[in-house]
Parts: C-alpha cells; sequence; structure tokens
C-alpha cells in the first residue's frame, strides 16, 4: 500500500507519523499546488490532506486509489459525487480539538475581558516601579460570574465552552442555528434575544447558508456596548467589515478571532488596520492545535487507514 501525506505542515513538524510507516510506503509532501497533485498521487491507494481539493481534475489518473483521509473535520474540498462514482471511500475526523478550542475560547475571553495587553505592558515599561499604590485600578474588569454567556451552536464544542463557562457561574443560553442541537441543560433563546442579552457571546457553529454573515452591522447593533464577541467557529460567519466599524465606534467592548474570512489573513482585511490589542485578538487559526488534539487526530486516521483495509 501507497500512502501519500499532500499538506503535511498543516498538521505540524512535532506530530510523529512513524506508526504509518508500518501500513505500507508513505510518501510525504510538505504542501502541495492543486497543478502538482495529479503527478503526486496518480499511484496512491491512500492520500491524507487538510485543505487540498480532491476533485476529477487533481485525482482523476489515480486509478489505485481507495481512500481519502481529510484531517480535519471538514470536507468542502471533497467533490463527494465524483468520489462515490468512482467507488474511493473518504473519511474525515471529528471531535479530536474538542478541549482544545474549548480552552482556546477562555483564553482569548480572560485576555480581553481582564485588560490583560494593558495591564502586562503598565509593569514591562516599569510604569508600576515606584508607583504610589500597589493595585493600579485603570482598567476595570469583571467576574464571569453572574454573566450571561450566549452560544451560538451548541455542538460538542459550544457544550464543552458552556460547561465551563457554568463552573465560572455564567448563565449560559444558546441558539442553535441548524435547529437539530438541543439541550435542556441551558436555556434555549432566539438569535435576537441572545445577541441583546448576552454579556459574552462564543460562536461554535459551522459555516452553513444559515450563518453565513449572521454576525453583521444589523446583528451588532442588537448587542450591548459590554460584550465581548469571540469567534471560533468559521471566518465567513461574521463581516469583517462590520466588525472593525463596530469595534472604532465602541458599539461592542472587544472581539476575539481565531478564524477569518481569509485564512491566512488577507491584505485588504479591515481589521488589520486596528492594532488595539484591548479591543481585538486574532490568533492564527491556533484553537484546534493544541498537541494533544493534532496528535489524537493523526491516530484517529492512522486507526481510519487500518479499519478500512482490515490490517
Amino acid at each position: 500500500m501507497k500512502i501519500v501525506f499532500l499538506d503535511r505542515k498543516t498538521i505540524g513538524d512535532d506530530i510523529d507519523l512513524s506508526g504509518y510507516e508500518a501500513l505500507g510506503e508513505v510518501v510525504i509532501y510538505d504542501f502541495s499546488t492543486p497543478e502538482q497533485i495529479p503527478e503526486r498521487v496518480k499511484d496512491a491507494d491512500v492520500i491524507v490532506l487538510n485543505k487540498m481539493p480532491v476533485n476529477a481534475q487533481t485525482i482523476g489518473g489515480a486509478e489505485k486509489l481507495k481512500l481519502v483521509c481529510v484531517t480535519a473535520t471538514g470536507t468542502n474540498n471533497l467533490d463527494k459525487e465524483y468520489l462515490a462514482e468512482k467507488n474511493i471511500a473518504w473519511r474525515n475526523v471529528a471531535g479530536y480539538s474538542t478541549e482544545s478550542v474549548a480552552q482556546h475560547t477562555f483564553a482569548m475571553l480572560f485576555y480581553l475581558l481582564e485588560h490583560l495587553p494593558y495591564y502586562d505592558e503598565y509593569v514591562k515599561s516599569e510604569k508600576y516601579v515606584g508607583d504610589k499604590m500597589f493595585t493600579h485600578f485603570e482598567k476595570h474588569f469583571h467576574e464571569i460570574s453572574g454573566m450571561t454567556w450566549g452560544i451560538i451552536g451548541l455542538g460538542a464544542i459550544g457544550r464543552r465552552v458552556a460547561e465551563i463557562a457554568t463552573c465560572f457561574g455564567a448563565k449560559v443560553i444558546y441558539c442553535s442555528t441548524s435547529g437539530q442541537n438541543h439541550n435542556s441543560d441551558y436555556r434555549e433563546v432566539s438569535f435576537e434575544e441572545l445577541l441583546a442579552t448576552s454579556d459574552v457571546i462564543s460562536i461554535h457553529a459551522p459555516l452553513t447558508e444559515k450563518t453565513l454573515h449572521l454576525i453583521d452591522s444589523t446583528a451588532v447593533e442588537q448587542m450591548k456596548e459590554s460584550a465581548i464577541l469571540l469567534n471560533v467557529g468559521r471566518g465567513p460567519i461574521v463581516v469583517e467589515q462590520d466588525l472593525y466599524e463596530a469595534l472604532m465606534a465602541g458599539k461592542i467592548a472587544a472581539a476575539g478571532l481565531d478564524v477569518l474570512d481569509v485564512e491566512p489573513m488577507s491584505a485588504d482585511n479591515p481589521l488589520k488596520a486596528l492594532k488595539d490589542s484591548g479591543r481585538l485578538l486574532i490568533t492564527p487559526h491556533i484553537a484546534w492545535a493544541a498537541t494533544e488534539a493534532r496528535t489524537r487526530l493523526m491516530k484517529i486516521i492512522e486507526g481510519q487507514i487500518k479499519e478500512f483495509f482490515s490490517l
């Protein structure tokens, strides 16, 4: 069996892939372009990829191909009708990054809620040296306990965030963007009520027709001026120009984003101009990427290959 990794760098160099070598010949490419894929997969039995397109143009000549493994949950890059026509199986992985994404959600919240960039700079600039008081009160912050935390998308990650937020004493409410996830542990509300009453809003929904541009100027206008918005779902759920204008006008307190409309960040992204870390935190799509999560992901895929070929 020949296993070809098309974009190995997307899972990190630090993840051990030696287990795959026991399954057959392994060929690893750090990155691939769509134009390079046909030659690279022409004699592959299995291809492992993250973002590469899989369609008639890229794998049409791969006559031995039996299995496509996606190192992610999303499979928008797969032409599933073509794969079915060619009797090629595909696998993705769900649930591997729940703990990592939930943890990052709170890391972003604490950074913004407690004004950590301001206080870090205050001390490092030595303004605290010889200060008159032992406490510096310039930036006020509040306890999570007693806050209303609104969750958009109550899937596995949304539920985990809800559990943790409850441990901090927050009152959790949610809306289901798909209409399929319901949970009696938390109060389900309309989208409009969630916007109007939440102190923290975190997005954990997939990108669908219903969630595309869900957070636009109209939505932001309904939010509290003191609200903090966190997006660890998908970038296009938030209209970035509208968010930029809202942050500049003080219509909401702050936003933390781990996902953007275009990734890597495009040169014309309006948020690029907002350098105030107290109002905006952007991380480069790393919420899923704890070492344990990436290790778990690749072990699951290794197991999927073994199961498929009954190894």
